[in-house]
């Protein structure tokens, strides 16, 4: 079985144990999965990188660890995950202070663990602007500081990321008229 397919049963798995859904959407969990290792793969990431998109919120989200991941998947996706796993604690301070922390940390990472954040923030920033405005209000800049350090990621991503901001501005905008 190849790595990323691996990677995907394992993803599935771990968010499924927790009964993990799309926050607004109540999709189950790995349709987010799916679309960000979709678009990684579609913009020329490697075997790794497509797997660590599959794992991109193991972390974070399950009872999954880094070493977990490192020993099912190796160095390099470990790598490519904790590249864009938050790093913060709810003890590092308020949320603009976390987001920094967090923010700081993808910025160190290499450029094909940016080309994964690209592709989560894309998935991501639509949905939360059309049912959330209040959050998106507060989501939306954070997600722009981030983004700004993600220029050595895939460039179409990125365009796209960034389009996928401007969009998400308009229906804020929209929705606060």
């Amino acid at each position: 079985m190849s790595l990323t397919n691996r990677a995907e049963l394992f993803a599935t798995a771990a968010h499924g144990a927790t009964g993990q859904k799309r926050k607004y959407t109540h999709e189950p969990y790995v349709v987010h999965l799916r679309e960000v290792a979709g678009l990684v793969a579609s913009h020329g990431g490697d075997e790794a990188m497509i797997a660590a998109a599959w794992l991109h919120d193991v972390v974070e989200d399950t009872e999954i660890t880094l070493d977990d991941v490192e020993s099912h998947f190796g160095d390099d996706v470990a790598a490519l995950v904790f590249a864009v796993t938050d790093v913060s604690r709810p003890e590092d301070g308020n949320r603009a202070t976390r987001k920094e922390l967090d923010r700081l940390h993808v910025a160190k990472g290499p450029p094909r663990a940016k080309t994964i954040k690209l592709a989560d923030i894309i998935s991501n920033i639509s949905t939360i602007a059309a049912f959330d405005p209040g959050f998106a209000a507060v989501y939306l800049p954070e997600r722009a500081r981030v983004l700004a350090d993600l220029t050595e990621g895939d460039p179409v991503l990125f365009e796209k990321a960034t389009k996928a901001l401007e969009d998400a501005r308009a229906v804020l905008a929209k929705k606060q008229t």
